[in-house]
């Protein structure tokens, strides 16, 4: 998160201070080591920390191939590299013995890891594990069952993150959304999720689930065009749902709740 605000938002951000953290931390010794502990723990953070530290590879890798990257930048990217190079070749471990998907609106999400880490493969070349594994999971899916959403603790919706998986690995999504989703373009299928108790940290994950479910929604009216109102009108509301409580609530949401923010904010994502 403070990688992307310091590329399209400096001037809001304490750029400095955030340059300054970054050069502490990412060094090779200390990438090394996070190298080293995941190859000793080859089930730590799979697929959602996986997926998280290959999207911040991709941030810094993306920016660094700018003509006009600064110098820094392309240091932190040639310095965090040695993570996608580890995550990329656990992925092409793990999925082949991969039997079943996990579906859940928490970390263990399949269609999560999977969505957020296909932009590092891609630019390495080595999509096609993961994509193959989408549509081995998905492709045969219908009828979402969205009334059994969400579950109490829930950061992420099931069925709108599979939905939006699909559109990034299928030539054409149309058909397949209309049988795991019928009825999305007639009319919003969920409600914002009511957080009763946002100092519990488990509870506290709902305003996760409406940023991120508002997020889907914007990413899937961009795949349908003809539903796009009904979508984004959604996406809105889910959004209003959730933003006053990125900063100024509890520590239970607010240590984690901008990355969804930004999730939702920027078009890039």
């Amino acid at each position: 998160m403070l990688l992307r605000l310091l590329r399209v938002a400096p001037d809001d951000v304490p750029a400095d201070e955030v340059r300054a953290v970054f050069d502490e931390h990412w060094t090779a010794p200390s990438i090394a080591a996070e190298v080293a502990h995941a190859v000793a723990n080859p089930g730590w953070e799979r697929p959602y920390g996986w997926a998280w530290a290959l999207t911040l590879v991709e941030e810094a890798a993306s920016w660094a191939a700018e003509p006009d990257a600064p110098d820094d930048v392309r240091r932190w990217a040639a310095t965090l590299q040695p993570l996608a190079d580890h995550f990329l070749g656990a992925f092409d471990r793990w999925l082949p013995a991969a039997t079943y998907p996990v579906r859940t609106g928490l970390h263990p999400s399949s269609a999560f890891g999977l969505l957020m880490s296909l932009p590092a493969a891609r630019r390495a070349g080595v999509d096609g594990r993961l994509s193959d594994a989408a549509r081995r999971f998905f492709s045969a899916d219908a009828d979402a069952p969205v009334r059994w959403e969400p579950s109490g603790s829930d950061f992420l919706s099931p069925s709108l993150v599979e939905a939006v998986l699909m559109t990034e690995v299928l030539p054409e999504p149309g058909p397949w959304l209309a049988r795991f989703l019928p009825g999305l373009a007639e009319g919003p299928l969920f409600a914002p999720a009511v957080v009763s108790d946002a100092g519990d940290g488990q509870t506290a994950h709902l305003h996760g689930l409406n940023l991120s479910r508002a997020w889907c929604l914007r990413r899937l009216a961009a795949a349908l065009p003809g539903a796009a109102d009904v979508l984004l009108a959604s996406a809105a509301e889910h959004a209003d749902a959730a933003m006053p409580h990125v900063s100024g609530s509890d520590y239970m949401v607010e240590h984690w709740l901008a990355a969804y923010a930004l999730l939702y904010l920027d078009p890039a994502y």
